[in-house]
């Protein structure tokens, strides 16, 4: 990771395990997380591996989402199924409160 970057912004989570994550570089001084996306941030492991850790964005601020220390070279492969369900369930929750929102716009008038 670039030592000018704060952590990569999750872009795209494949399905397939063998295929990868798709990341955006941040830069030290980005905003806040948007609701639903993620930061992977990683580092050498001062043992072996790599250090990774997880933010999500709510609507409050970004918060932790998962820490794997140690975690062997393919460290995506280990990571990508808590990415892509966190992620699926972020989604459903946008769509469950646009439902509801314009269900009580609809309501209210």
């Amino acid at each position: 990771m670039p030592s000018w970057a704060s952590g990569a912004l999750v872009r795209r989570i494949p399905t397939a395990p063998d295929q990868p994550v798709d990341v955006l570089w941040l830069p030290a001084a980005a905003p806040r997380l948007p609701f639903g996306r993620i930061r992977l941030r990683w580092e050498k492991a001062p043992e072996a591996g790599w250090d990774v850790t997880a933010r999500l964005g709510l609507a409050t601020g970004d918060v932790h989402l998962a820490t794997w220390p140690a975690a062997p070279d393919d460290w995506p492969r280990l990571v990508r199924p808590t990415l892509y369900e966190v992620s699926g369930l972020c989604s459903a929750l946008a769509f469950a409160t646009a439902a509801l929102e314009l269900a009580n716009h609809h309501a209210g008038s």
